[in-house]
């Protein structure tokens, strides 16, 4: 199994490094560089839902959620949307 992160606040907290120590056998840990949208294939797929919701006007919290859940569902259905976020980074599933 493996965890990639990046620098966000709750990744170097107290609780995630206890539970990387004490699962260090099995878990293998991937730290990203502070900022590399290029090796990160999330930020292909957030671009893709932000491209499709980016001019909603949406009246409470519950419906951009709801909009972004839709989106994320429709590109799950997708393969070849999620292979070219990771192509796109030049990473492998190896």
């Amino acid at each position: 199994m493996a965890l990639v992160r990046d620098n966000v606040r709750l990744h170097p907290a107290v609780g995630t490094r206890e539970f990387i120590e004490a699962n260090a056998e099995w878990l293998t840990v991937f730290q990203l560089p502070t900022y590399a949208q290029d090796l990160n294939p999330q930020e292909g797929i957030w671009s893709l839902v932000k491209r499709d919701i980016g001019n909603l006007a949406a009246a409470d919290l519950g419906r951009i959620t709801q909009a972004v859940e839709r989106r994320l569902k429709q590109i799950r259905y997708r393969p070849d949307l999620v292979d070219g976020c990771l192509s796109g980074t030049g990473l492998t599933l190896a």
